[in-house]
């Protein structure tokens, strides 16, 4: 092997300690395409996961695409903005080239997509060139499997480049570094996709108590306070390190901004109509209630968690709650004249909890309550614009406003079921 390569081992020795790091799993497996594709200096790459056929049951398995990169069509793209993509499901067979990798647990290594041999079952599919004006050449896929055996999803990896831009084939050195690359990240993305069931059944348990609070619901909160978050920070100029540490964290505390509703008397929680305001006033609790879940804080993920699941709810104007009161003593530390405490307004708020206050609304407009019908998308986007400097604050709703198609995307990413 070339020195370059054995230094390329080093690299990806270095890099698991990074990737154990990250707690979400849709940041992981972001990250694991990125690192996967500067690994072997590709141009482009897809991921997939594993899924069953249909939610919460166990049938046949498909490929699920669920992020792309393009460092050549990124430069199209506004500076601090993802590009948008279309979402998918592969069969697992013989058929395309991500499929027979699953399939037959092998990597593949294409050298011309455009002139693969008649005699192998697989193809490939090239309306996403002729879409976007890219050609796709040299391609490797490579499956993700667990410790269990159990296939977890496929990295696929697109145009070799040189130093000068040229596309070059993926060599064999690149197979053994990919191989090495997936055989690690496999592991990390194991215990990442256990932290991320444990989550779900956490909000499960909410679900069974609340029948607002599903899986699909705090995933959608949780991607679109990334996407904001992304955008904030890259309007003020916070380091990738800090943004990649904070992004990790708020994608976890994020989903569970709402676990204090388990606290929630079933009388009100069920309530199949709006609340009376006494009814109300017991339901705000849930913030409290749900901030002293994190009472023992041990990491900057709790403390995180906690603030946001106290403060989600608090306006910019001051006119949220539960305002400044201490969740753990009840203490009220700063109160009106009547003493009820007054609410945190501006950047009083953290920021954790004025970014999940903008994801959390826009969500609950557009979906369907037991007292109302989704909203359609021009009044829930003018009403994000009404509320902008009194619910929210207003450099957010600039940004979400900026991101929307990223917003959608995500959107997509984790609808309702059908039944919901």
């Amino acid at each position: 092997m070339k020195k370059k390569d054995r230094v390329d081992i080093n690299f990806i020795t270095r890099l698991d300690s990074e990737l154990n790091q990250i707690n979400d799993l849709d940041l992981l497996l972001e990250r694991i395409l990125f690192e996967a594709r500067k690994v072997v200096r590709a141009d482009a790459g897809s991921i997939y996961v594993t899924v069953a056929d249909e939610e919460g049951k166990r049938g046949e398995e498909k490929l699920s695409f669920k992020y792309s990169q393009n460092d050549t069509l990124q430069k199209f793209v506004p500076p601090g903005q993802k590009m948008v993509y279309s979402l998918f499901t592969l069969p697992i067979n013989e058929n395309s080239i991500s499929g027979y990798c699953a399939l037959n647990r092998t990597l593949l290594n294409v050298p011309d997509m455009y002139n693969i041999p008649a005699e192998v079952p697989y193809s490939f599919n090239a309306s996403f060139d002729r879409i976007t004006g890219y050609k796709s050449v040299s391609c490797m896929a490579i499956p993700l499997i667990s410790t269990d055996k159990r296939l977890m999803g496929v990295i696929q990896v697109l145009n070799k480049k040189e130093e000068n831009g040229n596309i070059i084939s993926f060599s064999k050195e690149d197979e053994i570094l990919l191989t090495h690359f997936a055989n690690n990240a496999s592991i990390v993305l194991q215990r990442t996709n256990m932290t991320r069931t444990m989550i779900l059944r956490m909000i499960k348990m909410s679900e069974l108590r609340d029948p607002k609070e599903t899986g699909t619901h705090v995933n959608r909160v949780a991607g679109y306070a990334v996407d904001i978050y992304d955008r904030w920070a890259h309007h003020h100029n916070i380091s990738e390190d800090e943004r990649a540490k904070f992004r990790d964290m708020l994608r976890v505390s994020s989903m569970l901004h709402d676990v204090g509703k388990v606290a929630i008397s079933d009388t009100i929680l069920k309530k199949p109509s709006r609340f009376t305001p006494d009814e109300y006033k017991i339901m705000q609790n849930h913030t409290v209630y749900g901030a002293t879940l994190f009472a023992s804080i041990s990491s900057q993920m709790d403390e995180l968690a906690m603030e946001i699941a106290f403060t989600h709810h608090e306006n910019w104007d001051g006119t949220g709650y539960p305002g400044w009161v201490d969740p753990f003593s009840g203490e009220v530390q700063k109160a009106d004249d009547e003493g009820k405490p007054l609410g945190k307004k501006g950047e009083e708020i953290p920021l954790g909890g004025r970014i999940v206050a903008v994801a959390d609304v826009y969500d609950a407009l557009c979906s369907k309550r037991v007292y109302k019908e989704p909203w359609g998308e021009d009044d829930v986007l003018q009403e994000m614009r009404k509320l902008a400097g009194t619910k929210f604050d207003p450099e957010l709703i600039e940004i979400f406003f900026e991101i929307l198609p990223n917003i959608k995307q995500t959107q997509k990413h984790f609808p309702d079921l059908p039944d919901a």
